[in-house]
This record gives C-alpha cells, structure tokens and sequence, in this order.
C-alpha cells in the first residue's frame, strides 16, 4: 500500500482532501537521468526545435502565440528519443500508486498524457483558478451535474527540484463553488487571495497526486528553475468523459507502431486501451475540441 508524507493511503487522503503528497516514486538510478533528460528536452523547445510546447499567454490548448515557454508538451513521444521518460512512466512503484488511487488492476489502466512543468525565461506567468473539466462559466446546476460524474483518472506532478508553483483549495473537488470561489474564478480567475488556499511544497522527488476538479492554479516565477513531470493515467471505464479531457491534447502520434515500439512491457496493455476509448469514442483520429 502506498501512504502520502502523513502515512495516510493515498486513495484516502484523495478522497478527503483532493491531494496526496508521496515521497520516493522516482527510482534513484533513475533521477539524474529524468533531470538531465529534461534539460536536453527544455533546450530544444526553447530553441524552437521541439515545437510541441506551452508558451505564455496561452493557458490550456492549441498553444499556437508566443515564444517563452513555460511547458513542453509529449514526453514519450517517439521523435523525442528520451527512453527514461516511458521507464519512468510504466515503472512498478509508480504503477502501483496509480492502480491504488484508481481501485483498478494493472489490465485496466489506459495511458495518457506526459509532459513537462518548466519555468518561463522572461517573465513570470500565472494560471488562472480553473477545475480542468469543468469551465469556469458553467452554473451552479450545470457543476454540480459535472461533479457527480466518477473519477475514471488520475494526474499528478513529480517534482525534479523544489516546486512551490500549485496552488489548491483542499476539499474543493466535490462540491459546488462557494460565491466567493465563483466570483474568483470569473472576474478575478488570478487572484492570490482565494479563500481556504494551500501553497503545495514539493521537494526533488515528491509526487502530488490531484483530483482535477479541485479548485486549483499555478504561478510560474522565471527565475526558480523548475522541471516537474506532469502526467496522468485512467481506466477503461472512463469512456467519453476521459476521451474529452485526454484527446484535446492531441495524440495521433500515439497511434503508430513508432510509439508502440518505444514502450516498455508494462504500458503495452494500458497503450491498446487508449485506442479503444478513442475509437469507442468515435475519436479514432485521437484529437478532440478543446473543453476551455
């Protein structure tokens, strides 16, 4: 069983609070080559040679202005040639937190998304408070509909130097925004003074796992480096509601025996069930509307 940092297991302490902090999901043969993977991969989206990256201004997809980058986006992408990233990915302790959180057994897991948290090099950026599958502009009745739908996935941030950059409101993610959180969220969606706030302290090698419903945000600063891994994994029971969140990413590159070929033994059976959501889906083309 997998415990957070206040030996709580996780799936309790996600479902109480809407995070979960863990400790030592990064094998230590593995870290200075996830760090200095992540170098090499942060240099060539700054240069422009990797065009699959996030950029100021722009806070969910297509990221199509600007050029300082605060995000690289597809980090097992086969055109990248970093095999640590898909090691790191199909790894057991990792695979064992994700099959825990879910309630589900290996065979069930569907691959998703992994990319790459940095900090911009000319200017600070915030996100704004936002839930990933729920637009701020939805009503109450609207939300609250939303919130009943079952979790079918997980996403978290691992942490390769110290990262204070999340913000959350613990407890968020099953309920209805307060007035004041609404308000927030549509007039003031940057504002460092949400009620009930908590800034998440990751330190190199710390995990935060997170419900994507709770209320949260970041705040890139340019002058902290920063290379935290941002990824996410589902089951098959998800469905059109996972295929909406996962596929407006964009992976058709997913589905070609390049990819397939690059992907250790434990993400083959969670890579052929990706397919099938999206051709259930009727997304055979893995590219769907973007939610924001």
């Amino acid at each position: 069983m997998v415990t957070d940092i206040n030996n709580t297991p996780i799936d309790q302490a996600i479902k109480e609070n809407g995070y979960a902090i863990v400790d030592n999901l990064i094998p230590e043969e593995m870290f200075l080559r996830l760090r200095d993977a992540c170098d090499r991969v942060v240099d060539r989206a700054r240069k422009g040679d990797w065009k699959y990256r996030r950029l100021v201004g722009t806070q969910f997809p297509p990221w199509t202005e600007g050029t300082d980058v605060w995000g690289v986006q597809y980090m097992i992408h086969p055109d990248l040639k970093e095999k640590v990233f898909a090691e790191w990915y199909g790894s057991s302790r990792l695979l064992e937190a994700v099959e825990q959180l879910l309630h589900t057994k290996h065979d069930d897991l569907q691959l998703e998304l992994f990319n790459l948290l940095i900090n911009p090099q000319d200017s600070d950026f915030d996100l704004t408070w936002h839930r990933d599958a729920i637009k701020a502009e939805a009503s109450e009745e609207e939300e609250k509909e939303k919130l009943k739908i079952p979790h079918y996935g997980t996403q978290w941030n691992t942490a390769l130097y110290d990262d204070s950059c999340l913000f959350v409101v613990p407890n968020s993610h099953r309920r209805i925004r307060t007035e004041t959180e609404r308000d927030i969220t549509l007039n003031d969606p940057k504002s460092h003074k949400m009620p009930g706030q908590l800034r998440v302290d990751l330190r190199p090698g710390q995990t935060v796992f997170y419900d994507n419903n709770i209320l949260h945000r970041a705040s890139y600063v340019s002058s902290l480096k920063r290379a935290t891994l941002h990824a996410s994994m589902g089951t098959i029971e998800g469905g059109h509601h996972r295929a909406a969140v996962i596929l407006q990413h964009g992976l058709d590159w997913m589905n070609t025996a390049d990819f397939k070929e690059t992907l250790p033994e434990s993400l083959l059976k969670p890579h052929a069930n990706l397919l099938a959501m999206a051709e259930k889906a009727g997304i055979a083309n893995m590219q769907a509307k973007p939610i924001h």
